[in-house]
């Protein structure tokens, strides 16, 4: 069955299955709109789904995805911004309350920063996106040459420590945490075990989430 037949045919379970039995939220959701409470920022990684993971309803989430569930620091200028746009939708006009960074183990561009030497020329797309933590994947590798499955796990989490960062450099985020009106956090999943880690409040550390 081509990829896309799946797609249909499942579309067809959903109209017999799914949205009969939530027809009336469903509709709801579509006549008075969304108020979703969390915005996650998440990886584009098909293994990685928000709502599946975290056993969530549709209205339930505010999911803004792309490569390595990068934040990047506000930015003026006449470039495209779609993550920054879809955050401030989210804590502007949404008025979330947390916004999650949701990492995960095996993130194929945290590999391909690591793996890449720095200073490479090479202009695709994933690269440039990527540059963006150059500094992590130096700070993560230090002097090393020789790569481990430590290095990865450690760029995964100090990216997600960097988004959060970044994250506080766009004014309208940094007005509604000091009005105790917005919370951030960062996570990360573990694809092998399906365990949740959380950091800690206090220190760059991720504890598991019981």
């Amino acid at each position: 069955m081509p990829a896309v037949d799946k797609l249909i045919a499942g579309h067809h379970r959903f109209k017999e299955g799914y949205y009969k039995q939530h027809k009336s939220k469903l509709s709801k959701l579509a006549k008075q709109g969304q108020s979703p409470k969390i915005c996650i920022v998440s990886c584009s990684d098909s293994r990685v789904d928000p709502t599946t993971i975290l056993d969530c309803e549709p209205g339930d989430l505010f999911v803004i995805r792309n490569v390595a569930n990068l934040i990047p620091p506000c930015e003026s200028d006449d470039k495209f911004h779609g993550t920054s746009a879809a955050l401030e939708y989210a804590v502007l006009n949404l008025e979330v309350e947390s916004i999650i960074v949701l990492g995960h183990t095996q993130c194929g561009g945290i590999k391909a920063l690591i793996d890449t030497p720095p200073n490479t020329v090479n202009n695709s797309f994933a690269t440039k996106w990527m540059q963006q933590i150059e500094h992590v994947r130096e700070e993560v590798m230090g002097h090393s040459h020789d790569i481990t499955d430590e290095h990865y796990h450690n760029c995964e989490e100090k990216g997600i420590i960097q988004s959060l960062n970044n994250l506080k450099t766009f004014p309208w985020v940094q007005e509604r945490m000091a009005a105790g009106k917005l919370f951030i956090h960062g996570w990360h999943y573990n694809l092998s075990d399906g365990s949740l880690f959380a950091k800690c409040k206090d220190s760059d550390k991720f504890k598991q989430v019981d």
